[in-house]
């Protein structure tokens, strides 16, 4: 399965296998190198889909005239 056929879940879930392989250390450079690529691209991959999400959000929000009405998410200023 490629990166991009992963949900979010799994694409997390990836990530943290990934950072678990890296902080055992005991990887070659070369294998240390093309874990970190794929998790960089992992992590891309689910700002994108996060991103997407709250695209989403918004959108879904209309007010009574069916015009847009953006809410800010808790925890933003």
């Amino acid at each position: 399965m490629s990166d991009n056929e992963l949900s979010f879940e799994q694409a997390m879930e990836r990530l943290e296998q990934i950072i678990r392989q890296l902080e055992r250390s005991d990887l070659a450079l070369s294998e240390s190198l093309k874990l970190f690529e794929e998790g960089t691209g992992l992590l891309s991959r689910c700002s994108a889909m996060l991103d997407e999400a709250e695209q989403t959000v918004v959108r879904l929000q209309k007010g009574p005239d069916r015009q847009p009405v953006e809410l800010s998410f808790e925890g933003e200023d």
